[in-house]
């Protein structure tokens, strides 16, 4: 009974409009007050503890090391730099705008920021070079995608923050999946290009690979720090988080100089405003899974499942298209706090790793960023090329179509994302 209030309330309060964040934390509020056992005490108690966990404390530096390499020329210096690798094969030039979203991915964590930083450089850079706009807007709109799940990812942080997983190996477990979808993207331009005839750019001499490759370097380093002093016990990924702030703050203003002294001020309100709306999300999330833990709600539908004997292949292909029908209304986080504790003692009953599982909700998330009505994605690069969200949608489709065949292989072949943090851990 207590389940289906809480989530009718949650529904009705969504369908008029309330924003997630809101609806999340009246629902509960709400079911305590009326229909639960629990005390409205225990809701501060939670929302406290809240704001004391640890692994939460990455997001804002995060987002912080991202404000500075957005508001910066990285993206411009990664995009020559993947340009004059690649940008010579027939599509080429689409393919290093791939290879620039991966390369961004790395240091901003984030799927808007990603598509902002690189799209609003290279799709017009591509419509100049004969390519059609609706080709550039469709390829930049996925690509862009990748930003959650090549690590550092915020979204990562979260499902850890709200599984108890590792943060760590969850990092590492997106790097073979995020460069694998950003290959299978290049393979499908590639082909696409050659259909319609695409001609190649011109080959970059080796001279302007080094530079541009040098130019980069001090952006792509962030990587190797973040990850390389994970791996290697330095310091925790909240730590990593602190440090990726430090260091995007020192390269952006002191070695680029492309962020002054007098900018920093507004990079620090710009990212404070993201920090404070997703942790705003973050805090109404976890007390809506308070109530969800407190009325053993996922161990009552976990019971259900496994009394169905549906066997682990037949439920990822639920929690496949449960979670793609989610991304088409909610934002990543939102869905990532109220579906994972439901999810995840299911899974672990049925023997799926919870890394695996993580991953496939990152890719599901993926895909919802670009699925109207509510994928991000699609407003972002709705807002870069001047295109109706409806265009932008249909052009965004048959890259889509590479995602969905992804997510498949992602989800039953556990060795593409599991390989490397069973490797190094």
């Amino acid at each position: 009974m207590t389940t289906t209030i809480l989530f009718a309330l949650l529904f009705v309060l969504m369908l008029l409009g309330v924003p997630v964040a809101v609806a999340l934390g009246l629902s509960s509020l709400l079911t305590i007050l009326f229909f639960a056992q629990d005390s409205l005490a225990s809701l501060s108690l939670k929302l406290y503890e809240t704001s004391e966990h640890y692994t939460l404390l990455s997001i804002p530096f995060f987002i912080l090391g991202g404000a500075f390499m957005t508001t910066g020329g990285v993206a411009k210096r990664m995009i020559r730099f993947a340009n004059a690798c690649i940008g010579h094969l027939r599509g080429g030039l689409a393919m290093a705008s791939v290879l620039a979203c991966m390369l961004f991915a790395a240091v901003s964590g984030s799927s808007p920021a990603t598509v902002v930083a690189v799209g609003s450089i290279v799709i017009a850079g591509m419509v100049k070079a004969g390519y059609p706009q609706p080709f550039a807007a469709g390829v930049i709109c996925n690509a862009g995608t990748l930003g959650i799940l090549i690590p550092p990812s915020i979204v990562m942080v979260v499902y850890g923050a709200a599984t108890e997983t590792s943060v760590g190996k969850l990092f590492m477990a997106g790097v073979i999946p995020g460069i694998a979808l950003g290959l299978m993207l290049m393979l499908a331009i590639y082909v696409r290009a050659r259909v319609i005839k695409l001609q190649p750019q011109p080959r970059a001499s080796m001279t302007e690979v080094l530079r541009s490759g040098r130019d980069s370097l001090w952006g792509l380093l962030l990587v190797i720090i973040i990850l390389g002093g994970i791996y290697g016990g330095v310091f925790t990924p909240t730590e990593a988080a602190a440090v990726a702030a430090v260091y995007a703050f020192v390269i952006a203003v002191f070695v680029y100089g492309d962020v002054g002294l007098r900018e920093v001020p507004k990079v620090l309100l710009d990212a404070g405003k993201v920090t404070v709306m997703l942790m705003f999300i973050v805090a109404n999330a976890l007390l809506f899974a308070h109530v969800l833990t407190t009325e053993r709600i996922p161990q009552q539908i976990a019971e259900t499942i496994i009394g169905w004997g549906m066997a682990p292949w037949q439920f990822l292909l639920v929690v496949n298209v449960l979670l793609l029908i989610a991304g088409m209304f909610m934002e990543p986080t939102g869905i990532i706090l109220i579906l994972a504790p439901i999810l995840f003692p299911i899974a672990t009953r049925l023997g799926i790793d919870p890394v695996h599982l993580g991953i496939i909700m990152v890719v599901n998330l993926e895909i919802g960023m670009v699925t109207p009505p509510i994928g991000l994605n699609l407003f972002v690069t709705s807002g870069i090329t001047g295109m109706s969200i409806t265009q932008v949608a249909r052009a965004a489709l048959p890259w889509t179509a590479v995602l969905l065949v992804f997510l498949g292989l992602v989800t039953y072949v556990p060795a593409i994302a599991l390989w490397l943090p069973n490797l190094l851990f």
